[in-house]
């Protein structure tokens, strides 16, 4: 490990976590079952997340105003971007009922709860209608990690 923390081969984890999930998404006969790349993610980033609580902790440095700070810094700019970006296109190719589904998303995506609005306020069941018209159906996953960010920090300086 680089003195820094970085872990590069994490990184290499998360890439290949990353990718299988893509290559599901292409073909799924090209990594039957990639979608379990989402979970390992979510596993690697935990793990990461809660060595850095422990350790500025350990350290009297931690705080809970700079972590958070940290997570809209890396993760707010790239969301606000492809929402955005999705709203433009999505009115310009989208019928409106369609349309007002992917406000609705933008909206929860924006406050970190497209998991809840996905699972609760739209068909996302097997006989649901096309995922592509279901622009921002990806960003459930960020919902679930931000909602990690939102509570675990408080739990692990407790614990």
């Amino acid at each position: 490990m680089i003195e820094s923390g970085y872990r590069g081969d994490i990184d290499g984890l998360r890439a290949i976590a990353v990718l299988s999930v893509v290559l599901f998404h292409i073909n799924p006969a090209l990594v039957p079952g990639g979608f379990a790349g989402v979970d390992i993610f979510f596993v690697l980033s935990g793990y990461l997340i809660t060595t850095n609580i422990r350790n500025d902790v350990s350290a009297g440095r931690f705080s809970l105003s700079r972590f958070y700070a940290r997570r809209v810094k890396r993760i707010i700019p790239a969301l606000a971007t492809v929402v955005f970006a999705t709203l433009i296109a999505g009115q310009l190719i989208l019928i409106p009922e369609h349309f007002e589904e992917l406000a609705g998303s933008a909206i929860a995506s924006m406050l970190s709860a497209a998991n809840i609005y996905f699972t609760y306020f739209v068909d996302t069941g097997y006989f649901a209608e096309e995922s592509s018209t279901k622009p921002l159906l990806h960003i459930w996953s960020l919902g679930v990690e931000e909602q990690f960010y939102l509570f675990w920090p408080m739990i692990a300086v407790v614990l």
